[in-house]
């Protein structure tokens, strides 16, 4: 398949190859279309962004870059196609702006996002295509395994439905940057025909927001597929050879990238505190909720009986997806009965998220503050013990030190003995309690 039409255009029916213009913001209606009216491109990274202007761009590098060896450019070719090019990204993007935002609320059910794209260099990167819905609203679909599956393939149609796009409650009035295109690690992909067209077929779904926080599945991100799975076979055979030597694990930390740096930053916290309990850290850096339920289901707690689970999630439900805390925390809980289920003595020290972001107030601390209250009424004395370690862990105005969060939302060596700290009298009681029946 070949592109048909380089314009950006909104389209009533699909294969429409040109573009006609309406007034400006009015959503697709009966047979017409619309030219997306101030359309722009730019070209990003995660620490600057650049209008594609001319036939080729590099977004520019900062005085002291954090990847410095990261290149991402785009160029126009001859066709009006765009091709966008990273290598040793940590985040590269290509999107659409317009000046005069499109009004799509009447076209949510039955429109879809679509363009067409090839590419023959996939191997070290995986696309998502997604859509900035309103102020501190970003939704995007991850189409990694789909996008390699088509690596070296001449050109293909990609048909998102909108609502892929939409969640409760959300505000399409007003849409000024109507599709994005994002990545990581080392790429090429070719872009030509982004456009939203009324009563299109899409070609692929997306996961059902309402449930994906507790379905399982494993972890689909450029930089974790090389090391994700290794490391829960390793998980696995950790626990194999430890059961064997007649010393299970004890004391089990299950959590994401903050969990995962009990092995890093927090390495010699660890080994001070926790390695004498033969404990077991089950942290894997980017895991939402689903990927720990996967990795239950998988084994990593199975074959031994723990005293206590220490279990923290959800950040990256809240961050990356920014979704509603209450389903956030339908994850959690779906992660507490796994847990009872296979470890069915063990108490569960559930913590508080940890805050985020400098200052008290942001979305993403606002999510996780929410996202809290629903973890607190999980407790129940007995089984479930929660704790919040956010008085020592941030300053008392609540704003963060990066002396103990370096990013504004990992731990340094001095943050990891602050929890350890926090966390002791509260971990010590429960592991002094014993078993239970």
């Amino acid at each position: 398949m070949s592109p048909l039409h380089p314009l950006i255009c909104l389209a009533a029916l699909v294969g429409l190859s040109a573009c006609s213009s309406l007034p400006a913001g009015r959503a697709p209606t009966g047979d017409v279309t619309e030219l997306m009216p101030g359309a722009r491109w730019e070209v990003a990274d995660m620490e600057a962004a650049t209008p594609l202007v001319g036939d080729t761009v590099v977004v520019p590098k900062p005085a002291q870059p954090r990847v410095p060896a990261s290149d991402v450019r785009a160029r126009r070719e001859t066709d009006g196609s765009l091709t966008l090019q990273w290598r040793e990204a940590w985040y590269a993007a290509l999107r659409l702006h317009l000046t005069q935002p499109l009004d799509l609320r009447g076209a949510l059910d039955d429109a879809t996002l679509e363009l067409d794209w090839r590419s023959d260099d996939m191997a070290r990167a995986g696309l998502h295509v997604g859509m900035a819905c309103g102020p501190d609203c970003v939704r995007k679909v991850n189409l990694l395994r789909a996008s390699r599956a088509a690596q070296g393939q001449d050109w293909q149609q990609l048909a998102l439905p909108l609502r892929c796009f939409v969640r409760d409650g959300a505000d399409f009035r007003a849409i000024a940057q109507p599709f994005f295109l994002d990545s990581s690690g080392s790429g090429t992909v070719q872009v030509a025909r982004v456009r939203l067209v009324r009563q299109g077929r899409p070609s692929t779904g997306c996961p059902d927001y309402r449930s994906e926080s507790v379905t399982p599945v494993t972890l689909d991100q450029v930089w974790a597929m090389d090391w994700w799975m290794p490391r829960h076979e390793k998980k696995l055979q950790a626990v194999r050879e430890a059961v064997a030597a007649g010393r299970p694990p004890q004391l089990v930390f299950i959590g994401d990238s903050i969990t995962h740096g009990w092995e890093d930053a927090g390495r010699r916290i660890w080994d001070e505190r926790y390695a004498p309990l033969d404990a077991l850290d089950l942290g894997y850096g980017g895991d939402k909720t689903e990927n720990v339920l996967w990795r239950l289901q998988h084994g990593e707690i199975d074959g031994f009986q723990a005293r206590v689970v220490v279990l923290m999630i959800g950040t990256n439900n809240t961050g990356d997806r920014q979704e509603d805390p209450a389903t956030t925390a339908a994850g959690v809980r779906r992660l507490l009965d796994e847990i009872r289920a296979r470890q069915p003595a063990a108490r569960v020290l559930l913590l508080a998220v940890f805050p985020r972001d400098a200052e008290p107030g942001t979305r993403l601390r606002r999510l996780n503050d929410r996202l809290n209250q629903h973890l607190a009424g999980f407790a129940d004395g007995e089984r479930i013990s929660f704790l919040d370690l956010q008085p020592v862990l941030a300053e008392p105005d609540g704003r963060l030190s990066t002396a103990i969060f370096p990013d504004l939302l990992h731990l340094s060596e001095d943050g990891y003995r602050r929890w350890a700290d926090g966390m002791a009298p509260t971990l010590q009681r429960l592991l002094s309690a014993g078993p239970l029946r």
